[in-house]
């Protein structure tokens, strides 16, 4: 006589006794074996949608032919099929299935010999249909109604089970297609930013060679520049020339966080930390473990959050808002700015300690006026990107004298400027047929001084301070292409009250308003 309980107890330690399902199957089976015949097990699955069958798992003997794991059933058999998988009894015993019905008999005799036994048993948990258990053993009659009680007992951790596999196959499936998502992602993101440095050859030749030094290290990277040089474009280079290439890369743009949110967002918070902290968030640090982390305007960090992205470098470690306990963390840093650090260390509103840790290997990228000869590279490649986002599908051709006029121009904003000159001078382009050189206007002409590396020559010819000071507006005026007032204003540029300049202006002669 079978102790029930002890049974149920024994054969579900094993069901659930490993996270591999062959695994599991395989114990339970070797203890099945103590109380009935058995030769193999199967957890099957069938989508009545699709008329298919799939073999989520089973232990199969040698002396048998094994299936496929996915296979189609007869087209005449739908709905014969749909009807068993909806309407089958909880537990059946088919101990000459050549005696059944014609659809079973062709069902079986496609997987098992003719002379085998089978006892199957429908899976279902809260009202589900989830599978079918079936077991079986060469010969014919080798099971009774004793066994396939002993088996229905085992009802609940057999649907258990099989509900864990379809559980596990979509967490797998899922892992899949996000992994698949951030390939497409990192090359959407190569392609806003550009897989190709262009300058690599020319004006930005030595900050590549420095790239290349610094890419398969872990040391921390300062990019310095002015505004739109193309930053981000080379922490993008850095990132993917390294040994972190296929971890995550994230970007911060530590000036657009209010300083109330930025530890919340680089260090993440607990659940209740403050007031609409409704659950856990993982900061922008934990996300990039393993990875690159790229602070752009890391000058504009507040103080208290330096002091907290000290210690992420020196202990390698965060703490969540408003938690207790430390987090490890494996992050490259790549930090960038446009500011003067070691100005902001001596006043104060940046720490002397942090400037050191981040400035292990300053990369300084020049502005696109003294690299004047890789402006027609890039405006070529600003062409045909912004042609094929525009929908223009001939790309229109350009004179070398525009080039140099581009090329006279000082380029206040830089790479990111130039980028957009273009695409508002293909807007105002007409790109019907005949196509036409594309014209570019609105550029105050400058020396070719401003667009070199300046010269180490002397004039010594000395001019009359107000001539000095009327070039010096000018030379203003002609970055702002006439703006006096504004934050991209002359004034602001000079320093000085807009109603200071106008008055200048006037008694200098320099025309500016409706006048200009």
């Amino acid at each position: 006589m079978v102790d029930e309980n002890e049974f149920f107890r024994q054969a579900t330690l094993r069901i659930s006794s490993s996270l591999k399902s062959e695994t599991a199957l395989q114990r339970c089976m070797t203890y099945l074996k103590q109380h009935m015949p058995v030769s193999g097990i199967v957890l099957g699955l069938y989508d009545p949608n699709l008329n298919m069958g799939r073999l989520l798992s089973f232990i199969w003997p040698s002396g048998i032919t094994r299936p496929e794991k996915t296979f189609i059933f007869p087209k005449e058999y739908w709905g014969w099929m749909k009807n068993q998988w909806e309407n089958q009894e909880k537990i059946r015993i088919i101990n000459d299935f050549s005696k059944e019905e014609m659809p079973l008999q062709q069902v079986f005799a496609k997987t098992w010999p003719n002379d085998t036994s089978h006892i199957m048993m429908g899976l279902r948990l809260d009202e589900m249909r989830l599978g079918t258990l079936g077991l079986f053993v060469e010969g014919k009659h080798r099971y009774n109604e004793s066994h396939a009680h002993l088996i229905s007992l085992l009802h609940e951790p057999f649907a258990i089970a099989i509900s864990n596999i379809l559980q596990h196959q979509e967490i797998l499936r899922l892992k899949d297609i996000l992994a698949d998502d951030n390939r497409y992602l990192r090359q959407e993101i190569m392609e806003i930013t550009g897989k190709t440095i262009i300058g690599a050859d020319f004006g930005l030749r030595s900050v590549m060679e420095m790239v290349s030094q610094v890419a398969p290290l872990n040391s921390p990277v300062l990019l310095l520049g002015e505004t739109g040089v193309g930053k981000e474009v080379i922490a993008n280079a850095i990132h993917y020339s390294s040994k972190r290439k296929n971890n995550p890369y994230i970007r911060v743009n530590c000036g657009a966080i209010p300083e109330s949110l930025i530890d919340s967002e680089l260090f993440g918070h607990e659940k209740g930390a403050f007031t609409g902290a409704i659950s856990n968030k993982r900061g922008r640090f934990e996300r990039a473990n393993a990875g690159t982390i790229f602070l752009d305007e890391v000058g504009e960090l507040p103080p208290a959050a330096q002091v907290r992205l000290l210690r992420v470098i020196q202990q390698r470690e965060i703490e969540r808002v408003g938690g207790t306990e430390t987090l490890p963390v494996d992050v490259r840093i790549i930090s960038a700015t446009h500011q003067n650090l070691e100005v902001m260390v001596k006043s104060g509103t940046f720490r002397e300690d942090l400037f050191y840790r981040l400035n292990v290997f300053p990369i300084t990228i020049p502005p696109l006026r003294y690299r004047a000869d890789d402006i027609p590279a890039l405006v070529n490649h600003f062409l045909e990107h912004k042609s094929r986002e525009l929908g223009i599908e001939q790309l229109p051709s350009i004179t070398q004298e525009a080039i140099e006029q581009l090329q006279a121009y000082r380029w206040p904003g830089n790479v990111r400027e130039l980028e957009n000159f273009v695409e508002r001078a293909l807007i105002q382009t007409k790109t019907g047929m005949p196509f036409e050189a594309i014209a570019f206007s609105g550029l105050a002409r400058t020396s070719d001084d401003h667009t070199r590396t300046p010269s180490n020559k002397t004039d010594e010819s000395i001019l009359p301070m107000d001539d000095i000071i009327a070039m010096h507006i000018k030379k203003a005026l002609a970055q702002t292409r006439g703006k006096v007032e504004g934050i991209d204003g002359a004034a602001n540029l000079l320093k000085i009250h807009p109603s200071t300049l106008r008055g200048r202006m006037r008694k200098l002669g320099i025309p500016f308003g409706r006048q200009r």
